[in-house]
């Protein structure tokens, strides 16, 4: 903890600030070790403080690092003790609330409101954090494994979603909130496969789909994100070839991936590969994305980007093909950004018909 607080400051010295404030859970967490309602204050020399509401108090306490923990009132409340903390401070926030930073610039005239110190800091992972996604990936490699024995034609979405929520949840596993879905996993067959972000239905399984399983869940704060497509019966030849493509298209992904290599580049072997077997516009989004205490963290794996990886990032590859009307199919890994990439899942990416 203490080194992450050493990088944050780094960072907020950048823009000439001397104090962080964290409102967004996820850098509270990360500042702090809590994950709840408060607001974490890190000044410069290390000092860390948590201003929570008295029902969050026992829990801040017992929960987070080497940090002093005051109570406030909740709202308004918890605002007044802040500015009393850090009046006459360099201050940069990583509230977006416009009322609220309206009412602290009339008491700390220099505030700022930037992310720019969080992200910069949460993009590089710790050792710790790679432990943590490392284990994270393992029980989502363990819940593919189930799909492939539990799965069955005549079988809901939602029941398999249920299946899988059920071990999740017996590992400590948990949904991530991702606020532009109502489940906590992607389970599509057929043609609801053709919806890169399908939500999970009532339909059952039918001999002959293609069903893509997307698992994006959280353990001890951080996420893992994985995707494999499995077939139920007999395939077309054209699903077949197509299911092959998107798996050659990921291998060319995770080999492109090294420090100081730019993350279109990345995109570029995927989305080339597709292109050349002509389904290029079938590829609808980009090729991955980063991951931590969020879903989407930076870098952006993307042809508009042009960030560059670096040692220790954590990142996903996961190209893919989507028919409308007819199928979708994404494979997608998790992996840590090294000379040779540490690949965290290690389900096969063969074709599994069941």
């Amino acid at each position: 903890m203490k080194e992450r607080r050493k990088k944050l400051l780094k960072f907020a010295k950048k823009i000439d600030c001397d104090t962080l404030v964290a409102f967004e859970p996820e850098n509270l967490f990360y500042l702090t070790g809590f994950w709840g309602e408060a607001i974490g204050v890190l000044e410069k020399g290390g000092n860390t403080t948590i201003i929570a509401p008295e029902l969050e108090v026992g829990r801040a306490k017992e929960e987070s690092k080497d940090c002093k923990v005051v109570t406030g009132e909740r709202g308004v409340g918890l605002i007044s003790t802040l500015v009393s903390q850090i009046k006459k401070n360099k201050v940069c926030t990583d509230c977006n609330d416009f009322s609220i930073m309206t009412s602290l610039k009339k008491s700390i005239p220099k505030i700022k409101s930037t992310t720019e110190p969080f992200y910069n800091s949460r993009i590089i992972k710790d050792e710790e954090e790679i432990r943590i996604l490392k284990k994270a990936s393992k029980i989502i490699d363990n819940m593919f494994d189930i799909c492939s024995k539990r799965m069955k034609i005549g079988q809901k979405e939602s029941e398999l979603q249920t299946i899988l929520m059920s071990y999740a949840l017996d590992q400590q596993m948990f949904d991530t909130g991702y606020k532009s879905t109502l489940n906590p996993l992607i389970i599509a067959g057929g043609p609801n496969g053709a919806l890169p972000h399908a939500q999970v239905t009532q339909r059952k399984f039918k001999k002959g789909d293609l069903v893509v399983v997307d698992l994006t869940l959280r353990y001890k704060g951080y996420v893992s994100d994985s995707t494999r497509t499995f077939a139920l019966g007999k395939i077309s030849s054209s699903e077949r070839e197509a299911y092959e493509i998107v798996k050659e298209s990921q291998k060319l992904g995770l080999k492109a991936v090294k420090p100081n290599v730019k993350t279109k580049d990345v995109d570029l072997a995927c989305r080339k590969f597709i292109e050349d077997k002509n389904y290029g516009k079938y590829f609808i989004h980009s090729t991955g994305h980063g991951i931590g205490l969020e879903v989407h963290e930076l870098p952006n794996i993307s042809y508009r980007s042009e960030a560059k990886l670096k040692e220790n990032m954590a990142i996903t590859v996961e190209p893919g093909i989507y028919i409308p009307n007819k199928f979708g199919i994404r494979i997608e890994d998790s992996l840590i950004v090294k000379q040779n990439p540490v690949i965290m899942h290690k389900f096969t990416k063969d074709l599994l018909i069941i």
